[in-house]
């Protein structure tokens, strides 16, 4: 924590950390931004997320995943789902998810080239999956599809410095060995991370003894799969031989506290990641199974779980739930060397947090009240990339204006079959 510093940025990236006194003087005819009563905090990562399904939010609440899933949600996504619903959807997710200080997001969804168009307009970092799952939709016909489609988005968009790629294989239940083989294969020749529900709740890990004979993370592991680039997502129900494996092969594991807690998922074991120092971290969900794309609220939330569920008030201290949602996330995408802390050479993805709200005063602590009590509606300013997209609480982009249209063409269409 450092007090009454600057940040100088050139071209997009970070150039110097230094004391304030001494920034006018090095860098004279700088644009300026004082910011004297804020804190200055890296961009936050949402490491999981499926940003169209925001307009999903609220569509079926109060249901355990599976019957959440067959019941609703994947009927809503057969009649609606389509370039124009993910492109829509990915621009009202990108409006939230700036006005809370999100920088990067990594999504799992179809036509991710929509995706991408609407993360790029907003100006958001993001890394985009490559789908797989086995059942046809309108974007791919089977597994097969779904690969060459997204390796082809890929390839188009390889040198957008604003965007990166991950394989996303839904889960062990939706994908077969043979494409979780395949997805191995590319993974080590792409160096690109896998993205992946895993162990999520009690019946996936009883559905894959029946079917498989072995656990979901023991399946993956004889599939090759079990290695730096695995990117579990929820990882709720681990027993201890399986926390050793994740954290001896390097793994990452995102957790997704609010999504966990209202589907009745479960409590995952962050403690006992933590200390077997497993990288954890922090993503939203979809907005779904949520209903917030709020940063905040699963730093608090993670915290707060995690010392109740380890019965120790040290089990996920503030300092670590902050770097579960920066640091931590930007590891986890491959990107710690890019984003997720304020550092000369990295690119400026920062958020400004004012403290002058009564709730956020007095302050004996940053970091405390950054997990704490911040909320989102506390973040003034968002840079990514060195470019501004939010001054004092008002997003600078017409690209993201008039989403009010956008959001309720689709409210009515979902509205019709839902009450139908």
């Amino acid at each position: 924590m450092l007090e009454n510093h600057a940040v100088a940025v050139r071209d997009g990236k970070i150039e110097a950390v230094l004391p304030s006194a001494a920034a006018a003087g090095r860098f004279p005819g700088y644009e300026r931004f004082d910011l004297g009563n804020h804190v200055l905090m890296p961009g936050l990562v949402n490491a999981h997320t499926h940003a169209a399904m925001c307009l999903l939010r609220g569509l079926a609440d109060d249901l355990p995943l599976m019957r959440w899933l067959e019941e609703h949600i994947w009927p809503a996504e057969t009649r609606h789902v389509s370039r124009d619903f993910v492109r829509d959807g990915t621009l009202v997710a990108c409006a939230e998810m700036i006005r809370g200080g999100i920088t990067c997001f990594n999504d799992m969804y179809f036509f991710p080239d929509a995706s991408l168009e609407a993360a790029l307009a907003a100006g958001l970092r993001s890394v985009q999956g490559m789908i797989v799952i086995e059942f046809p939709s309108a974007y791919a016909a089977d597994a097969a599809d779904y690969l060459r489609r997204g390796l082809e988005v890929r390839d188009r968009h390889r040198d957008e410095p604003l965007a990166t790629f991950c394989l996303a294989p839904h889960a062990p239940y939706t994908v077969s060995d043979s494409s979780l083989r395949q997805i191995s294969t590319l993974a080590a020749e792409l160096d690109t991370p896998v993205h992946i529900h895993l162990h999520e709740t009690r019946g996936e890990v009883e559905r894959s003894m029946a079917e498989h004979g072995v656990r979901p993370l023991e399946r993956l592991a004889r599939l090759g799969l079990v290695e730096p680039s695995l990117v579990a997502v929820h990882a709720v129900h681990l027993e201890a031989a399986e926390i050793d494996l994740l954290a001896k092969q390097g793994a990452s594991v995102v957790h997704c506290p609010s999504s966990n807690l209202k589907l009745a998922s479960g409590f995952a074991p962050v403690h006992s990641l933590l200390k077997k120092g497993v990288n954890v971290a922090l993503g939203t969900d979809g907005a779904a199974s949520n209903n917030r794309l709020d940063m905040f609220q699963e730093m608090r939330t993670a915290a707060l779980l995690a010392k109740a569920v380890g019965d120790d008030p040290q089990a996920m201290p503030a300092h670590a739930a902050l770097r579960a949602a920066t640091l931590s996330g930007a590891k986890a995408l491959g990107l710690e060397a890019i984003i997720g802390s304020i550092e000369p050479g990295k690119a400026t993805d920062l958020v400004a947090v004012d403290f002058s709200a009564p709730e956020l005063s007095p302050c004996y602590d940053v970091v405390s009240h950054l997990v704490y009590a911040a909320g989102r509606e506390n973040v003034s300013h968002v840079w990514v990339g060195g470019r501004l997209l939010m001054r004092e609480r008002e997003i600078e982009n017409p690209a993201l204006e008039r989403l009010e249209s956008r959001w309720q063409l689709w409210q009515n269409a979902v509205r019709k079959h839902a009450d139908s």
